[in-house]
């Protein structure tokens, strides 16, 4: 049996692939990969982007895999350090993480999806909540989704189960491209090359920035930011890179960025 994960490394890019067939659907025993995969990523200086995707044409990921929790596994179970699908739990990743939505993408798969940073999706992703029908709660979507698109619409998805085609999910802002299948991924390796050779101390700011300010006043905010109370902001303005990017501009050439 092949692996769940599949994992591949270039450069300072990590792709990651969810390969269960059929539905790409996670159980405990995958969530718990997935989350050392992305704690390593997360704690390894020689990356800096990720992608994750799904394998075939049919499936991004399914959600929860409901023939394992019939066999046993609880739906509050040990979904290991970054919580379900590795992401949406996982302190402190403060780098850039793409979504390439191939096909159906559900329940957890979509809370997978909204964890990402960026979502591109093929011309025939489909997305929905269904857990209403199971007679159980989409969690992580019931915290994110009313916060990314309007709540009505988030609402609508949460209450009913229905399902929104790609037109419609980008319509409402949670996808940022929609491309033709057979160019998703290549368009997902070009969008995390240029991640790639951005700055990720910057980046990891931006990150805890917008992760920590949300449930803060704007001034509260800005406070925490001009007083370097973020750990990564205080970081960045203290490093080479800081530097680096000011004599660039005055010397009119591109930046080398060394992260630290």
């Amino acid at each position: 049996m092949s692996e769940p994960i599949r994992t591949r490394r270039v450069g300072a890019v990590l792709e990651v692939i969810i390969d269960r067939p059929k539905a790409n659907v996670i159980d405990l025993a995958t969530s718990r990969a997935m989350g050392l995969i992305f704690r390593d990523f997360r704690d390894d200086p020689a990356l800096r982007v990720a992608i994750i995707s799904g394998a075939g044409e049919k499936f991004f990921c399914a959600g929860w895999d409901l023939k394992a929790a019939a066999a046993g596994d609880a739906v509050d179970g040990d979904y290991g350090v970054g919580g379900f699908g590795g992401l949406q739990e996982l302190r402190d990743l403060n780098k850039p993480v793409i979504c390439a939505v191939n096909g159906i993408c559900c329940g957890g798969g979509l809370e997978i999806a909204l964890s990402a940073d960026l979502i591109l999706a093929a011309e025939h992703a489909t997305f929905a909540l269904p857990e209403i029908r199971s007679g159980t709660v989409a969690d992580a979507a019931s915290v994110k989704l009313p916060k990314r698109i309007p709540y009505h619409i988030a609402m609508d998805m949460l209450l009913t189960g229905r399902w929104l085609d790609v037109q419609e999910a980008n319509r409402w802002g949670f996808v940022n491209e929609i491309l033709p299948a057979d160019k998703l991924m290549d368009r997902a390796w070009d969008l995390a090359r240029l991640l790639e050779s951005g700055p990720p101390l910057v980046y990891a700011a931006i990150k805890e920035i917008v992760r920590e300010s949300e449930g803060s006043t704007f001034q509260t905010a800005m406070n925490k930011i001009t007083k370097r109370q973020f750990a990564t902001v205080d970081r960045l303005y203290s490093s080479e890179d800081q530097l680096e990017g000011a004599r660039a501009f005055a010397e009119k050439r591109s930046p080398i960025w060394k992260g630290r």
